[in-house]
């Protein structure tokens, strides 16, 4: 049986410590079980809440991130089939969400953005997030996708690899997925999506490296050029 996680909540279903740990609490219960993630009204998730986090000094803000890593990586790392049905706009930390799930496959609307905008922002991933994403994009397209921090239409996150899929009905369509990697031998598919990514967050980036770069990255996060730039972010 499939299990459907909705993302509902406010400013397009923006990542904030409450929503994350909805979601892990969600995960938990899944229990390996094939999950589906999608998203409520127009957006599958436009990212973090720049407006809370814009406010956070250094301590919150190293926090904050340990706590988003910690969340992505329960996405990644998570036994089972994972798929994304992006009905709307999945920007930043939600084209993140994404990329973390097995199967993404988008609505079949040119209106909607999909893309990794960090850079634009003035942000460093923190580092768990950055295995991630340089594990899931294509190599050839980091430069455009990484780097350029572009938003993509949906058939232009397809060709860029940010998608398995495009879909007049992505709902069904990632329910047929998971049908269908959700009869495979569970055990199996856990095993090998393990040896695929690893046992524990440990593997996206050791201990004494990690700790070095998400200090660096924070001090990127929390200068008065970055928040300025988020708060212009909420004002578009």
């Amino acid at each position: 049986m499939i299990f459907e996680i909705k993302l509902a909540h406010p400013a397009k279903n923006a990542l904030d410590s409450t929503l994350m740990a909805y979601l892990l609490e969600q995960l938990r219960e899944a229990a390996g079980r094939p999950v589906l993630i999608t998203g409520s009204d127009n957006a599958f998730s436009a990212g973090l809440n720049l407006k809370t986090v814009s406010r956070f000094d250094g301590p919150a803000m190293r926090m904050f991130l340990d706590r988003l890593e910690h969340f992505m990586a329960a996405v990644y790392l998570y036994p089972g089939p994972v798929a994304a049905a992006i009905n709307g706009h999945a920007i930043a930390g939600g084209c993140v969400l994404a990329l973390c799930c097995d199967y993404r496959v988008a609505l079949a609307d040119p209106k909607i953005k999909i893309g990794l905008n960090e850079v634009a922002l003035g942000v460093r991933f923190p580092p768990r997030i950055h295995t991630i994403v340089s594990r899931r994009v294509p190599p050839q397209h980091h430069e455009r996708v990484i780097l350029g921090a572009e938003l993509f239409d949906p058939i232009t996150a397809f060709e860029l690899g940010l998608l398995d899929a495009v879909s007049e009905d992505p709902l069904q369509n990632a329910r047929d997925r998971l049908t269908t990697w959700g009869a495979l031998p569970q055990d199996a598919y856990s095993a090998t999506k393990r040896d695929l990514r690893g046992r524990g967050e440990t593997d996206l980036c050791p201990e004494a490296e990690h700790k070095k770069r998400l200090d660096e990255a924070v001090e990127a996060w929390i200068t008065d050029d970055v928040k300025n730039r988020m708060l212009a972010a909420l004002r578009r």
